[in-house]
């Protein structure tokens, strides 16, 4: 019978185990450039077979966040499993060497499945970094277990101080290796960005249009949102690591002529920019999954054009380096709304985690269908014969962006000013525009709002009103609507599975 204090020092062991083969995967990451994270490559998995409950879950709970907090959670997990594994090892020294060797097997099935990989320099990396955490592991357990054989009255017999100096130690081992990984991963991408400059845009295809400064008001979401803060949902645990060097883009499909484009070649052609409003289809009324920037690259005709579009072509599929696909319908390329495949965002090259090196921006429709990140290749396919990756998890094969507005100040039960009291925030309708805004005060008549100049067609405005109240709590809601005359619904439903509708409302006190 093993003492629980003896169980205890086994599950501190097996954590550190569990800790060190993490953070020596990620260090092995980032000194090899084939060699993927495997905490990405096992969230990965993860995100890509969780029920759909479940990833709609994580966006409404963490939102941006989501891609941390899986992280995170892959950690812990591990870690808690590292517990069991030590604390059982105690009495079978052989569970450890089952549950790390079960743990390399998963890992390099996950890791082998991501794209780019140097498949013998991978296995490797994992077995040698599992390696590493089972040979501490074992090590540690075979002095408990001496300790135990040692002495009558089955304490422990060891140093105790040389013990936690071994989990410290172990510790800072595994985080440090874990940080100076990533580091290394982020650096290496952001360091082939920082050496590129986006080729001129030529003048009668720039916008010409000098950006207003919209209204100043605290808590009014910007007309042109800064890369750092524009929202990010994708399916990738963490951003994937891409060479621009060698990087390559593919048209194929129901084509003429197979297309295999660089990233020096679609710099070479003549860029476009403009003003687009994208937004997540899981974005629920009032929600933040949504943002509006200035996006440079070549038209997505051009490049269709080279290609030949065979009859029947009725999809495009976008295909992610991950391999995520999106697709939509080919006539929305040529009618009107010019779609680009993006090299640029806010005057610089695409940032690693909006799609670094080229991604598709399509106007007027959801990301899940459309907004392609790390863009890997075109095909075009009949409209039957292939669904993107969300659409057999229950969305709608067609995603329009629906007519929506948003009050962004005062905060829910702010306290303001109330003569006279503001109220203000954005509206959008892509490839619409936006004809007028109109907010209700305690289910009063709707006033109309004053709006900010509109950068496009294609990119949300900023809206206010100014209205007199008596002090006390209010209520206000507000609607939107289009260049077509279409007023947006009021009747609230939920995101899936074609996009959230309904008024916005904030609760808000006057002093």
């Amino acid at each position: 019978m093993v003492p629980p204090t003896q169980k205890a020092y086994g599950g501190w062991i097996g954590a550190i185990g569990a800790a060190l083969a993490i953070g020596f995967t990620e260090l092995f990451a980032g000194i090899f450039g084939g060699v993927p994270s495997a905490v990405s490559s096992v969230g990965s998995y993860v995100v890509d077979y969780s029920p759909t409950f479940v990833k709609d879950f994580g966006i409404t709970v963490f939102g941006t966040a989501d891609k941390g907090a899986l992280a995170i959670g892959t950690a812990i997990i591990s870690g808690i499993l590292g517990i069991l594994v030590g604390r059982a090892s105690v009495e079978r020294p052989r569970i450890a060497v089952v549950a790390f060797s079960s743990f390399a097997v998963i890992g390099v099935l996950a890791a082998v499945s991501q794209p780019l990989v140097n498949v013998p320099l991978t296995v490797l990396s994992i077995l040698g970094a599992v390696g590493i955490g089972l040979a501490v592991v074992l090590r540690a357990i075979g002095r408990i277990r001496a300790s135990l054989e040692n002495t009558e009255t089955a304490t422990v017999d060891f140093d105790r101080r040389r013990f936690f100096r071994v989990v410290a130690g172990g510790s800072v081992v595994a985080v440090l290796g874990g940080l100076i990984g990533r580091l290394s991963i982020i650096n290496r991408t952001e360091q082939i960005r920082a050496d590129l400059v986006l080729p001129e845009v030529p003048v009668e295809e720039a916008v010409t249009v000098v950006i207003p400064t919209g209204f100043e008001i605290p808590g009014l979401s910007p007309l042109v949102v800064p890369n750092k803060d524009f929202y990010r949902i994708d399916t990738a645990t963490l951003v994937p690591r891409i060479d621009a060097n060698t990087w390559t883009m593919r048209v194929h499909g129901m084509v003429d002529n197979e297309v295999i484009l660089t990233l020096d070649d679609l710099y070479a052609m003549d860029l476009v920019e403009e003003y687009v409003t994208l937004q997540c289809v899981s974005n629920t009324i009032g929600g933040d999954l949504v943002g509006n920037a200035l996006w440079t690259g070549v038209p997505l005709t051009t490049v269709l054009d080279m290609a030949g579009i065979q009859e029947g072509a009725g999809q495009i599929v976008g295909r992610s380096i991950d391999g995520w696909t999106g697709g939509f319908p080919t006539e929305i390329a040529y009618d009107g709304r010019a779609p680009m495949i993006a090299v640029g965002m806010n005057g610089e090259p695409l940032p690693a985690s909006h799609g670094f090196p080229a991604r598709l921006v399509v106007p007027g429709l959801y990301g899940y269908v459309s907004a392609t990140k790390w863009l890997s290749d075109i095909e075009l396919t009949s409209w039957d014969d292939f669904n993107g990756y969300w659409i057999p998890r229950g969305w709608a094969k067609l995603g329009p962006i629906k007519t929506m507005s948003r009050i962004d100040y005062p905060r829910n039960n702010e306290q303001v000013p109330g003569s006279p009291a503001i109220v203000a925030g954005v509206a959008w309708a892509p490839t619409l525009g936006i004809d007028r805004v109109e907010v209700s005060i305690d289910n009063g008549d709707w006033i109309e709002a004053e709006l900010s100049d509109a950068l496009s067609d294609k990119s949300w405005l900023q809206w206010k009103v100014e209205v007199v109240l008596e002090p006390g709590r209010h209520v206000a809601k507000v609607r939107a609507t289009d260049g077509t005359g279409f007023t947006q619904v009021e009747a609230r439903v939920p995101p899936r599975p074609n996009g959230a509708t309904g008024y916005h409302g904030r609760q808000f006190r006057t002093a």
